[in-house]
């Protein structure tokens, strides 16, 4: 069979339980997250994207998972929201490319994710005020992130040069507002952990 095309570039935030920092940016499963347990929501937003022929640019994007202990040990719980301004054509590749089923950067999600709860199909917003990002799904999120400055105050502390797969760097953040409701969870991270990703994922 051949390898589908795909790729997604533009930026993504990510918010858990964890207090800051998050370990498994650096330890790949190694160690626990900080409660021994993850809880998880990350928006996305593609400036420039395609399935094969399918344009995914202009997309929002919304992603809940729950992990149950190490990151390596799989059993993870995910559900996925998709901007409902997206084509028919589009949601089915992104399902595909989220499941990871269409291989590349994502493949480690049909592995590890062993109970996949669905779609939904919502209106999702990504906006960036300043340094602070905000996502808000209706009635399901309301996220805002700002990143930690470092020793110079007008620069993000910034991890790079790490094994994480989600991106070759990270902005390290904290939640400003952070509830989620959906799926069965109620979640409310306000003060933890986050982080922002530049989004450059494909095949």
């Amino acid at each position: 069979m051949a390898k589908e095309s795909w790729s997604m570039k533009g930026e993504l935030v990510l918010a858990c339980n964890c207090r800051v920092f998050c370990p498994c940016v650096l330890s790949l499963g190694d160690h626990p997250p900080t409660e021994g347990y993850c809880q998880t929501w990350a928006g996305f937003r593609i400036d420039d994207g395609h399935f094969e022929d399918t344009d995914l640019s202009g997309i929002n994007l919304g992603l809940m998972m729950e992990i149950p202990g190490y990151m390596s040990r799989g059993n993870w719980s995910a559900g996925l929201f998709i901007d409902n301004k997206a084509s028919i054509y589009a949601s089915k590749a992104l399902t595909k490319i989220f499941t990871g089923k269409a291989g590349g950067t994502t493949h480690l999600l049909s592995i590890l994710v062993g109970n996949f709860l669905g779609v939904q199909h919502e209106p999702i917003s990504y906006e960036t005020d300043g340094k602070t990002r905000n996502v808000k799904i209706p009635k399901i999120l309301d996220g805002s992130i700002t990143p930690i400055t470092g020793k110079e105050k007008d620069e993000d502390t910034v991890i790079k040069n790490s094994q994480y797969w989600i991106a070759e760097e990270i902005i390290v953040a904290r939640s400003n507002r952070s509830k989620f409701r959906a799926f069965g969870r109620n979640w409310n991270f306000e003060g933890l952990s986050a982080e922002v990703c530049k989004l450059d994922w494909h095949s």
